[in-house]
């Protein structure tokens, strides 16, 4: 009985391992004549067996099953998820048995494939395809994980190309895998055209400077952490997508690890009005201004703040400073004059409530006489804007205006207004 079960298992055994050399044959007759469909439907079967392979025919089965997944560059991103992980495993493979029969084969393979797709995403990008490109970014992270500058350019990418879901995913990626993008950059000028021009490296950039002489004026530029930026990224995403809790979340944490970011504080504060918490954004957005108070954006988001709190005097003051820094700041002109008709539409409660008698008809005309004038101060403020900067004048601010006149009952500037917009509209 035991000559029988030995000679059943040595029949099995051979079984297998005639199954092994058929499939693998098939496998490399497939690839010869480039039918990836029948190489991988051939590797697929195959891999059932590998656990039976021997060393060797197991290394030249996972360099054969990378070619099959990798399909001559027409890999689809799961097929290249797993071309990738093949080369490793065969690598890992040779390396843990110390014979190297594939390796540098494989090593030639990841290569191409990486020149493939960093010429395709270049290309992609210089040609507008942002999603392409990002996509192309994204496979040689995946097979250079070390080069994770790609997996940022993919995050923007896609984010450029409003794929929010992937940019988030990528920018998380990015935060968990603590990226900073901070860089040494070698840079210097061609002699012949006068631009400015990096290299791979120093020794690159000294060797063209030193010793070919066809470059001058060598600087060394350190590239900023992109930590922050990131974090800010993913605080837009979430809040673009609704989930304000969660973009508050993060940017908290990040503010505690980067205090000093202005840019931080900022994106802490919008967030903080997304959630209703205008009181608290203020402070964040007076902080923010009194360490730079000459920054024009900075009074006008301060300015949108107060409006939203309903903190008009403190916003009047930051649009009026926002104008005086950057005359040409429509959108402050625009809220000022917002704030003037805002102030005039809250009478109207009042107004409607009085009933007929002789004081209730006199205290009606003195609220809508306080109306037309606040009112009037909001056209004001825009027809002033517009005769100071009529290169910035957009279709906007002329229904404004409209809209202004249309209330108050002055027919012609309402006319007048009302066609200027239209003009603008239609392109004349």
């Amino acid at each position: 009985m035991k000559k029988l079960l030995t000679l059943v298992l040595v029949f099995t055994v051979t079984a297998v391992s005639f199954a092994q050399k058929d499939e693998i044959k098939a496998l490399e007759k497939a690839l010869k004549k480039s039918n990836f469909a029948d190489a991988k439907s051939a590797a697929s079967v195959a891999e059932g067996l590998k656990g039976n392979m021997d060393d060797k025919t197991k290394a030249k089965f996972l360099f054969l099953q990378a070619q099959a997944l990798y399909a001559n560059g027409a890999a689809s991103d799961s097929d290249l998820d797993k071309t990738i992980k093949t080369l490793e495993e065969l690598k890992n493979h040779e390396s843990s048995i110390g014979k190297l029969r594939y390796t540098e084969d494989a090593n030639e393979m990841k290569t191409k494939i990486y020149n493939s797709f960093l010429t395709k995403a270049n290309s992609a990008f210089e040609s507008g395809k942002l999603a392409e490109a990002s996509v192309a970014y994204e496979n040689i992270y995946k097979i250079s994980p070390k080069d994770t500058s790609f997996l940022y350019n993919a995050a923007l990418l896609s984010a450029q190309n409003n794929d929010y879901d992937t940019s988030l995913k990528h920018f998380i990626k990015l935060k968990e895998l603590g990226y900073t993008g901070i860089k040494m950059t070698y840079r210097a000028t061609n002699k012949e055209t006068g631009k400015d021009e990096p290299f791979i490296d120093k020794a690159a950039r000294d060797f063209s400077v030193k010793t070919l002489k066809t470059h001058i004026k060598p600087v060394d530029v350190k590239e900023e952490s992109k930590r922050a930026d990131i974090v800010k990224n993913i605080a837009s995403i979430y809040v673009s997508q609704g989930k304000n809790e969660q973009a508050l979340a993060i940017t908290k944490d990040a503010r505690s690890e980067f205090p000093d970011d202005k840019e931080l504080l900022l994106t802490e504060a919008v967030v903080l009005t997304k959630v209703g918490n205008n009181e608290q954004a203020l402070v964040l957005f007076k902080k923010a201004l009194e360490e730079d108070p000459n920054n024009a954006n900075l009074n006008f988001n301060v300015g949108v703040t107060a409006m939203e709190a309903n903190q008009y005097d403190v916003a009047k003051s930051a649009f009026e400073q926002a104008l005086k820094l950057k005359p040409d700041y429509l959108n402050a002109a625009m809220n000022l004059s917002f704030i003037e008709v805002d102030k005039g539409n809250s009478l109207y409660d009042e107004m409607n409530k009085l009933g007929d008698s002789s004081a209730d008809y006199k205290r009606y005309d003195e609220l809508k006489a306080q109306k037309d004038q606040l009112f009037k101060a909001g056209a004001e403020i825009l027809e002033n804007f517009v005769a100071n900067n009529p290169d910035v004048a957009e279709a906007g601010i002329f229904n404004q205006l409209a809209n202004i006149y249309s209330a108050l009952g002055e027919t012609d500037k309402y006319n007048k207004y009302k066609e200027k917009a239209k003009k603008i509209e239609e392109g004349n």
